[in-house]
């Protein structure tokens, strides 16, 4: 049976894994510690919030998510994660929980949910293009990280 949980902050070792196993799949790294996502995500100050997939009591995967704002459309989502474990892929796992999230969205009258999908996950955007969502192309994700964050931050 599969359900769907709100992630606590005793799952953050579960989530790490989760983390880890995800950037191997998209031929990342991850350098998240657990201190860090107890207190990014279960701390005084929540960053993001986590929900949990298990089928017959078995960690299935999760989907990780923050709020953000649009000045052109006003509240929404951004789901950073959302990853299923390969033995549990094809059973309406990432479905059930984007659409838990779909339904966070709604709840809190968000416009929709961003994401980002690399390009060589045909899987994955197949996915996407199955339950309707639209594909930004005209959009490029762009990235201010460590040196060049670190040099604008330091001309203030």
């Amino acid at each position: 049976m599969l359900s769907i949980r709100s992630g606590t902050a005793n799952d953050v070792p579960l989530l790490k894994t989760f983390i880890e196993e995800f950037a191997t799949y998209e031929r990342l790294s991850a350098a998240t510690t657990e201190e860090q996502l107890r207190e990014d995500g279960f701390g005084a100050r929540p960053k993001f919030r986590v929900l949990i997939a298990e089928v017959d009591g078995l960690a299935a995967g999760y989907a990780l998510f923050f709020d953000y704002y649009s000045s052109f459309r006003g509240h929404g989502i951004f789901l950073e994660d959302l990853f299923v474990r390969p033995g549990f892929r094809g059973k309406n796992v990432g479905r059930a929980l984007f659409a838990h999230v779909a339904r966070i969205a709604e709840g809190a009258k968000g416009f929709g949910i961003m994401f980002n999908v690399l390009d060589w996950n045909t899987k994955a955007i197949e996915f996407y293009r199955g339950i309707g969502a639209t594909f930004l192309d005209d959009w490029k994700t762009v990235c201010l990280k460590e040196k060049a964050l670190h040099e604008l931050a330091s001309e203030v």
